[in-house]
């Protein structure tokens, strides 16, 4: 994974603040075993189905997910028939050019987000993550948000939308502000839900409307506690 952020680093992908945001993620990762519970493959059963379910899901992607995940991210979002969308804290026309190329290279078609195309606004939002793309995350319902920052997550639940997080701090605010929080490293979180949403992708809508009822602070909970029984033992 290292290997992956310092490749995407030189390559333009990956900003010095992403190399940092990835070491504070790997200190969660070690508290829950580097490994995927019970309660995120709950959290993911919920969020495929919120996807299956979404008039016009979106996954946004930042430089750290187009460099560690990104063939697992195009296809998730090809089972789930959502689009994908470039949207950057350290935004350059550069690395969004750059992180289109790399996604590109595996496959991914009409990428949103890139240059000119980020003309719309997300109200009350100052960062330049504000700007998202009019057919992509503006006109969205459902949103996955891999690796996301907290002013954005909670800006976008104030627009309505229904907020999906992959984030292995389950304090965070992102982690708290999201309907659906899958505590766990994006690495083994994207393949995951690939298999569950091919899984899931005939099932009809009243079976997958059971699935999206979801506690979320009973699984951010749940997941703490996960983290506190480990650094007793």
């Amino acid at each position: 994974m290292r290997e992956k952020l310092v490749d995407g680093f030189r390559n333009n992908i990956v900003v010095e603040e992403g190399l940092m945001a990835h070491g504070r993620g790997e200190a969660f990762d070690y508290l829950i075993g580097e490994k995927t519970t019970k309660e995120a493959l709950n959290a993911m059963r919920s969020a495929v189905a919120l996807m299956l379910l979404a008039r016009r899901p979106v996954i946004s992607v930042n430089g750290n997910v187009a460099s560690l995940c990104p063939k697992e991210m195009i296809e998730l979002a090809e089972v789930t028939s959502a689009s994908i969308e470039v949207n950057l804290f350290y935004r350059t026309l550069g690395r969004e050019l750059a992180i289109e190329k790399l996604l590109a290279s595996h496959g991914a078609k009409n990428v949103l987000g890139i240059g000119s195309r980020s003309s719309a606004t997300i109200p009350e939002l100052m960062s330049e993550r504000r700007r998202v793309d009019p057919d992509g995350i503006y006109a969205a319902d459902v949103v996955l948000v891999p690796l996301e920052d907290g002013d954005r997550a909670e800006a976008l639940v104030k627009m309505g939308k229904k907020v999906i997080a992959i984030d292995l701090n389950p304090l965070s605010r992102t982690a708290q502000k999201a309907h659906v929080t899958i505590v766990d490293n994006v690495v083994r979180a994207m393949p995951r839900m690939v298999r569950i949403a091919k899984q899931m992708k005939g099932m009809k809508r009243k079976e997958l409307q059971k699935i999206v009822e979801f506690d979320n602070a009973k699984n951010l909970n749940a997941s703490l506690k996960i983290i506190l029984n480990g650094l007793v033992k």
